[in-house]
């Protein structure tokens, strides 16, 4: 569970980066903010993964101090 919750954090993180420094044409098209021939970054896209993954970062350490007690 730890181990799960860990990866997706990272990667929501990792996604949060993308958000923050790519326009929104240069996105994947598969994710939500994909919008072709836009140039502006999609702050409050970044925000809420990066909030959603630092929130889980979290969960994962409460989880490894509580196992570690």
């Amino acid at each position: 569970m730890k181990l799960i919750v860990t990866v997706l954090g990272l990667a929501l993180v990792a996604l949060a980066v993308m958000y923050f420094t790519m326009p929104a044409d240069q996105l994947p098209g598969f994710l939500p903010g994909h919008e072709a021939g836009v140039a502006r970054v999609h702050m409050k896209h970044g925000a809420v993964v990066a909030a959603v993954g630092m929130v889980l970062l979290v969960v994962s350490w409460m989880l490894n101090r509580r196992a570690v007690a």
